[in-house]
């Protein structure tokens, strides 16, 4: 049976290349309904949509005719996919706030199918932090994402926030209804920190939040994997859609890693502590009035990197490690991919000055057989969409 697409096309000049959306979904056997916000008229006509898909446009709320034959109730629910390209800032705000005022917000609220966006605006819109807000929530919620993508913009300005292009779009779209490049493919993704108890109130761990883990995990979905996502105690949900192992120290995360396998990939990009306390208490600490701390003792933790780089039998066809360093971060880093046998290093610098770690934008080299290839400094939601495309090309049996 072939999909079907509800098309939401919101008011922006990046609307016209809806049109050409449709014609070539159309090309793979797709059927596609269009809806149009009122700003979206200004754009494209409803007779060009129309005409295209060779459906009724959709958009007006109060439509009587339309809710006696189709109301938008069943309307948002008798596709396998909604798609809104393209996403402006205000359609992204008013999807994250729960807002239904009119035909289009209130399908994206009714419905319950994937949804996948396609953000476009402003550069200084993308980057606004209610636009960065708003584009956790939406993750955070399940909503699949594909671009923006940098370069010149109808307004004059140059940056990220011009919408992507449509067979980029479709490759999306094939992947969120399971045909993309790495369906069929297992990747196990981990995520986050881990935390090492001291008593039961406190832990050691890593500055880790999550977000760079969490993007990855959607990013190598919406290109059709199956993701294991083994996470810590992230402040970053996980991704809707993928198979969660939730965790709390670093001897938890070997186990479930080692549960998940085989896999085609694995990429561990989660913060695991190096150390251990042997001799964690059961109750809380106290200060007992000498002004000596607490003896504790430590033991290293498994090295997960390396035990998976190094199995004789289930190693992944691609193993991925991260390097978070503070100095000599390639030096470091090549360092480390040689020691751990490990396929690929993601290196970052997480010195302070840089607010890498914990925030929304990365800068990193990725190191391989090829040697190191820097990559400028870009959102994590960029870093991630890259980064999978590369690892489905080498799972596919392309150069990197």
């Amino acid at each position: 049976m072939a999909a079907r697409i509800l098309l939401i096309i919101g008011g922006g000049i990046a609307a016209y290349k809806s049109l050409d959306l449709i014609r070539r979904l159309r090309e793979r056997g797709m059927s596609v309904t269009p809806v149009l916000t009122p700003a979206a008229g200004h754009f494209v006509t409803p007779l060009s949509a129309s005409a295209l898909a060779a459906e009724k446009v959709y958009g007006e709320l109060f439509d009587l005719t339309d809710e006696a034959e189709m109301g938008h109730i069943e309307l948002s629910r008798a596709a396998d996919l909604v798609v809104v390209a393209p996403a402006t800032a205000d359609l992204m705000a008013r999807m994250a706030n729960g807002h239904a005022s009119d035909l289009a917000s209130t399908l994206l609220m009714a419905t319950d199918k994937p949804v996948l966006i396609a953000p476009a605006m402003n550069v200084r819109m993308w980057e606004h932090p209610a636009t960065r807000r708003n584009l956790a929530t939406l993750r955070g919620d399940g909503v699949l994402t594909v671009g923006p993508d940098e370069g010149a913009m109808a307004c004059g300005e140059f940056g990220f926030g011009r919408m992507a292009e449509v067979p980029e779009i479709v490759a999306a779209i094939e992947a969120a209804l399971g045909a993309g490049p790495l369906a069929g493919r297992h990747v196990i993704v981990t995520s986050g920190p881990t935390h090492e108890p001291i008593d039961p109130v406190r832990y050691i761990a890593n500055r880790s939040s999550g977000m760079q883990g969490t993007a990855l995990a959607a990013a190598l979905m919406r290109l059709g994997a199956r993701v294991t996502f083994v996470t810590g105690p992230a402040s970053v949900p996980p991704p809707q859609g993928a198979v969660v192992a939730r965790v709390e120290t670093a001897r938890q995360m070997r186990d479930a890693v080692m549960a998940a396998l085989p896999a085609d990939a694995a990429v561990f990009a989660a913060a695991v502590a190096d150390w251990r306390v042997l001799n964690a208490a059961d109750r809380k600490m106290k200060k007992d009035g000498t002004g000596r701390p607490p003896a504790l003792e430590f033991a290293e933790n498994p090295d997960i990197l390396a035990e998976v780089s190094r199995l004789p039998v289930q190693r992944p066809q691609l193993v991925v490690g991260f390097a978070a360093e503070t100095d000599d971060v390639v030096e470091h880093a090549t360092a480390k991919r040689a020691r751990k046998g490990c396929d690929w290093i993601v290196a970052n610098d997480v010195s302070e000055s840089t607010g890498i770690m914990g925030g929304a934008e990365n800068q990193v080299t990725l190191i391989s057989d090829a040697g190191a290839e820097a990559w400028p400094r870009m959102g994590k939601e960029m870093v991630a969409e890259q980064l999978a495309r590369r690892i489905a090309a080498t799972l596919a049996g392309g150069d990197i």
